[in-house]
């Protein structure tokens, strides 16, 4: 089955080094039976057909997860196919271009929603309860930074206008230099140097190469180009990168960039993408489960938050409180427009009003735009972020072995999140 690019590396940042993602499958007969046919070109309900006949039980168990994952979103490309012809044939099935900017719009729409929903996060989910969900953690969250602010001596206005007024402070601008640019980067190495010594708690052990990791400024080519961040993931023998964009430094508080480092870095991108890489999932699980990377990484935020990072540094908190605005904005926005029949317009003004100012990457309209040609996406991202939360509390053995269980072999469906706990 060949795969386009963009979709084989949904949810990836596009230059992240995988290389163990095509490595050839090791473990059972089986196994090879089963890469053999998630590499082959047939059409999804004939390639589905065949792989309902392959015990589960027999697969090693990354092989396992390649199966019930693959199985599933097969299921449910047959049925969008046949609800919404004319898309991609390739899997993932994309479903046809439109004038319309809301699926709400179409006759099939509310069901096509519900089951590309269900085929990112790899679980059933109710768009109305996703979006309740969101709406109350976005509530939650905008009630700290108002204490927040409060204490920060910002009292006027609205949350969403009280970081507008921050953002816009130029005593927490660094400067537009080259000088300037490099004491950006090291204090992200500060903050990256003092995540390092919570992973073992927070994660366990993790291989060696995770930790080998830096922020880096990019080149001054690459600034002047406005090239967007990007990581560099450690290997054996190679260490890893994140390259942050720094080309409109005034536009990057000195406070908004330590949550960057916990999401890109440690214990984000660069925990979770190695182990993967070692794995090796089959890029098919990759595809089907475009936003579990960056629900990671947004959960690797919250964990540092609840241990603590950010006690008494009461601006970084905020900094860490609008970037989790920023994706539940986005989820809401998602849902907002193709479940509740949202405008773009309407979508634009709620983001702004849960925001106050968009993200370094991230305009507002482009991304809403995004989002009306992408159904799904940006809510199975904020949700994937809550569900390893509230999987990583009700589990058993904790957090922590909850984290070593869930990484061990890739990305996985949000049903086997929840019917074992890992």
């Amino acid at each position: 089955m060949r795969l386009r690019r963009r979709d084989l590396l949904g949810g990836l940042a596009a230059s992240a080094v995988l290389p163990a993602m095509s490595a050839p499958a090791r473990g059972t007969g089986a196994d090879a039976e089963l890469v053999r046919l998630l590499d082959s070109e047939a059409p999804p309900a004939e390639l589905l057909a065949r792989l309902e006949r392959l015990d589960p039980a027999a697969l090693s168990p990354v092989r396992r997860l390649d199966l019930l994952t693959v199985r599933a979103a097969l299921a449910i490309d047959v049925v969008l196919a046949r609800l919404m012809p004319g898309g991609a044939a390739a899997s993932p099935y994309r479903l046809p271009p439109s004038v319309e900017p809301s699926l709400s719009l179409h006759p099939e729409g509310a069901r096509a929603y519900r089951l590309l929903l269900e085929r990112q996060l790899g679980g059933v989910i109710d768009p109305e309860m996703a979006h309740r969900r969101m709406t109350l953690e976005a509530a939650r969250l905008t009630r700290r930074a108002g204490v927040l602010m409060r204490g920060h001596g910002l009292r006027r206005g609205s949350v969403a206008e009280r970081f507008a007024a921050l953002f816009a402070e130029p005593r927490w601008h660094y400067p537009d230099s080259d000088a300037g640019r490099d004491r950006a980067v090291a204090d992200m190495n500060r903050r990256l140097d003092a995540a390092r010594p919570r992973l073992a708690a927070l994660v366990g052990p993790v291989p060696g190469e995770c930790l080998d990791v830096r922020a880096r400024r990019m080149s001054r080519a690459d600034e002047a180009a406005g090239r967007s961040g990007y990581r560099e993931l450690p290997g054996p023998g190679r260490a890893g990168a994140y390259y942050v964009d720094l080309k409109d430094i005034a536009r990057r508080p000195s406070w908004s960039l330590a949550s960057v480092v916990d999401h890109e870095l440690l214990p984000g991108h660069m925990v979770q993408g190695p182990i993967e890489a070692v794995a090796g999932p089959h890029p098919l699980r990759l595809a089907y489960l475009p936003a579990f990377s960056e629900g990671w990484a947004v959960h690797a935020e919250a964990l540092m938050a609840a241990d603590g990072a950010y006690r008494a540094e009461p601006l970084a908190e905020l900094g860490h409180i609008h970037w989790l605005l920023f994706r539940l904005a986005r989820g809401l926005a998602d849902t907002g427009i193709h479940h509740r029949g949202w405008s773009l317009a309407r979508a634009r003004d709620e983001v702004e009003a849960v925001q106050g100012v968009p993200v370094y990457f991230a305009a507002f309209e482009p991304d809403i735009e995004r989002i009306g040609r992408d159904p799904g996406l940006r809510a199975a991202e904020a949700l994937t972020w809550l569900e390893l939360s509230a999987a990583a509390q009700r589990s058993p053995g904790g957090p922590r072995q909850f984290h070593q269980r869930m990484l061990r072999d890739g990305r996985r469906p949000l049903r086997l999140l929840r019917e074992s706990g890992a």
